[in-house]
């Protein structure tokens, strides 16, 4: 089961050509994984950062544009899990408007703590609220 969150595109997300200029794409991709945590896994994405100190940057991303999308287009953001490591979290993500992708990528988020700013195990926890997403197959 994914976890899906419409995104609309803004101005600011835009250059002058009038299309999604890339990099924003990856600012959206990082709203998608906090709002993963905040919606779908029900941890707060800010407290998990402030109060646990630990954070999920990404480590690696593959990312393909299949299509443009401009100003007034909403996104529909999915994620599923593709891998669970031990701490790290696979993702593969898509994009789609009215049913047409307009960006697929995968990410590699390596959970780590805010002092050492080294990688820490996924919690029993968190590991269980992110295998719900694991993809079938």
């Amino acid at each position: 089961m994914p976890f899906v969150v419409d995104k609309p595109i803004r101005f600011h997300h835009c250059d002058p050509a009038g299309i999604v200029f890339y990099p924003q794409y990856f600012v959206l991709m990082n709203e998608l994984v906090e709002d993963w945590f905040d919606q779908g896994l029900g941890v707060d994405f800010g407290g998990y950062h402030a109060r646990d100190r630990l954070g999920v940057p990404m480590a690696r991303i593959e990312c393909e544009f299949a299509a443009p999308s401009g100003v007034g287009d909403r996104l529909a953001f999915a994620l599923v899990v593709e891998r669970l490591g031990n701490a790290s979290i696979t993702l593969r993500v898509s994009a789609t408007c009215a049913g047409e992708e307009r960006v697929r990528a995968r990410l590699v988020l390596v959970q780590a703590s805010l002092e050492t700013r080294r990688a820490v195990p996924l919690s029993d926890d968190l590991r269980a609220r992110m295998a719900r997403y694991v993809a079938a197959g």
